[in-house]
């Protein structure tokens, strides 16, 4: 159902130039009855005014209380051509709080909007008043129920509610969970986890495996020719034969992936030149210690895996 409040009705208040500049003021809502505590209320005003006027917004009315009973929601305003004129559309969302007894009409305020079309010779203001109009509430429950023995009658009994199916949720929490495996299992031999850890094709993750183990030993002093011989393995499996210094600018060159551990490389044949014969691992430890050894294999192990 629709209130409509035309510019037949508004006439009588539009004296001179704002009669011809308003045109119409309609109000809409969707139904005047059926509403109860707690309800939203909603309504559209449109507001149909010569072009060039603008809707200044700080005529329109604020969101919050309105009365003890009444809150206005939201508000928003939208423009739009209209024939040879123009038309602004409010949307208006209120509340009601009327805790109602019986069934009863109330009145939402009615409320002033203003209008300004500026030019060279100066500002022309006109204002379109948007009056009050009702709507019907009705009471949430009786005023006097039956009387009744027990106090609990007064309540509703629960709903019932049938037993549920759980088998889609079954479905679902089954497929989840085999995803979710797939999406491990493609990490784990990204990552040469177990069970992929002998994969081939990742020498480097391997080396850096066992360095990593030999570099967690309480003194890694005596494993450092291990350390060094699983590096050498991986660089040899990498190159596809036995790799050695004098090798490495032609490895670096058919693998780019690793050119820029040249540096670190050639540090490590040089430390593994003077551990295996030369004096020893002990005064090399100092130059190219353990911890630099894995942290070399492991660049080297990123490095393969994203080739």
């Amino acid at each position: 159902m629709r209130i409509r409040c035309l510019a037949l009705i508004l006439a009588p208040l539009l004296s001179g130039p704002a009669g011809a500049q308003v045109h119409s003021v309609e109000v809409r809502t969707p139904r005047p009855f059926g509403y109860f505590l707690g309800d939203l209320v909603r309504a559209e005003v449109d507001l149909v005014v010569e072009p060039g006027f603008r809707l200044q917004a700080a005529s329109l009315p604020k969101p919050g209380a309105l009365t003890y009973w009444l809150d206005l929601r939201d508000l928003d305003a939208t423009a739009s051509v209209y024939g040879d004129a123009q038309r602004v559309r409010l949307g208006l969302t209120y509340q009601t709080f009327y805790a109602a007894l019986d069934a009863r009409a109330l009145e939402i305020p009615g409320f002033t909007v203003t209008f300004v079309s500026e030019s060279d010779h100066g500002a022309t203001t006109v204002k379109a008043a948007v009056p009050a109009w009702s709507f019907n509430v009705s009471p949430l429950r009786e005023i006097q129920p039956p009387a009744r023995d027990d106090p609990r009658d007064y309540m509703r009994p629960d709903g019932k509610v049938g037993p549920g199916n759980p088998r889609p949720l079954l479905l679902g929490a089954a497929g989840s969970a085999t995803l979710a495996l797939l999406a491990l299992a493609g990490l784990a031999r990204d990552r040469t986890w177990w069970p992929f850890r002998t994969r081939r094709g990742r020498p480097f993750a391997l080396a850096a495996r066992r360095i990593r183990s030999l570099a967690r030993r309480p003194d890694p002093t005596p494993h450092y020719r291990d350390a060094l011989l699983a590096l050498h393995v991986g660089l040899d499996t990498a190159a596809g034969r036995r790799l050695l210094a004098d090798d490495l600018d032609d490895f670096l060159k058919t693998h780019p992936a690793y050119a820029l551990e040249g540096p670190d490389l050639a540090r490590f044949f040089a430390a593994s030149r003077r551990t295996f014969f030369g004096p020893g691992p002990e005064p090399e430890l100092g130059a190219f210690a353990l911890a630099d050894l894995a942290a070399l294999a492991r660049r080297l192990a990123h490095a393969e895996r994203t080739a």
